[in-house]
């Protein structure tokens, strides 16, 4: 005789292969902590940014009495006929080092591209997020699979208004994330739940690796930023099954996604040369500051590729 096993409970919230009806978000939503603050580490250090760029606020976060402006950094050097090139951090708001990565490249180094380059550089996405640590947003929906038309999450409907007047215009895309081992021990286990799927569990790669898009590879512009990320921090070596996180390795630390069918935000502007930068901060042969120095390297090889440098 055979019996029919329970589901193994994986995770806090919901009852294992039934998707989330409201009891369960709200249940979600009560686990979530504000641990750092926005303003203080992403807007204070924008309001530092006037005297270089056109800083302006294009939408607002709204989640109940919470309001957070979303901000842009726009270049003043704006010239029709230079590349333009859009720099996105904290889609996923719990990536710091994606964040701080891009605040650091506007501060540190995107004046040395004034009137060579048009930089549109939007440094948090996802602020709600990025103040709970969190990958989703408040409506426990990922902004990274969200770029859509009629897209649910404010996020990234939000980011896609800002980029559309511009769209035909943009030469390259680069998006800073982080893969981090919550991604394995809380994101996607609460993904598996929130859906009613079952759970199966994956390898975390030790290092930096990028992610080219499936319909547009671009491979010399993703080996250029490889080779300069490699004299900041280790690169991700391929796993037991010759990839990364379950996609073949196409080159040294370099994978492909359909990033236009899973509604990555890579895919919004169009661009020829785009890329997802995945950080690994819980590395013990990486620091926070080689995390942050990483998402710098990456940013300014792009360019320098773009520029023929």
């Amino acid at each position: 005789m055979y019996t029919t096993m329970s589901p193994i409970r994986f995770y806090p919230v919901g009852t294992p292969g039934q998707a989330w009806g409201d009891a369960e978000l709200a249940q979600w939503r009560a686990r979530q902590r504000r641990q750092r603050s926005y303003a203080d580490e992403v807007l204070a250090p924008i309001e530092m940014l006037h005297d270089q760029f056109d800083v302006e606020s294009y939408s607002e976060v709204v989640y109940g009495n919470e309001r957070y402006p979303l901000m842009a950094l726009r270049s003043r050097q704006w010239q029709a006929g230079s590349p333009t090139v859009l720099v996105t951090g904290g889609v996923h708001g719990y990536e710091t080092s994606g964040v701080q990565g891009a605040l650091r490249f506007a501060a540190a180094h995107a004046q040395a591209y004034a009137g060579k380059v048009n930089l549109l550089i939007a440094p948090c996405v996802s602020p709600w997020g990025y103040e709970r640590i969190q990958r989703w947003n408040f409506d426990a929906l990922d902004p990274n699979r969200s770029f859509r038309a009629n897209s649910p999450a404010q996020e990234s409907a939000a980011l896609m208004q800002l980029v559309e007047p511009l769209c035909g215009q943009f030469a390259a895309h680069i998006d800073l994330h982080e893969t981090t081992d919550t991604d394995e021990s809380e994101y996607r286990p609460a993904v598996a739940a929130r859906d009613g799927k079952p759970f199966t569990p994956c390898t975390i790669p030790d290092g930096f690796f990028l992610v080219d898009d499936t319909a547009n590879p671009q491979p010399e512009f993703q080996n250029t930023i490889i080779k300069a990320v490699e004299q900041v921090t280790h690169i991700a070596p391929a796993d037991a099954q010759g990839g990364i996180i379950g996609m073949p390795l196409e080159s040294y630390g370099v994978i492909r996604y359909a990033m236009k069918e899973l509604g990555l935000c890579v895919s919004i502007t169009g661009a020829r040369y785009t890329t997802t930068t995945e950080v690994y901060p819980d590395s013990p042969r990486a620091t926070h500051e080689q995390c942050t120095a990483a998402q710098v390297a990456a940013v300014r090889a792009g360019l320098g590729f773009l520029l023929g440098d």
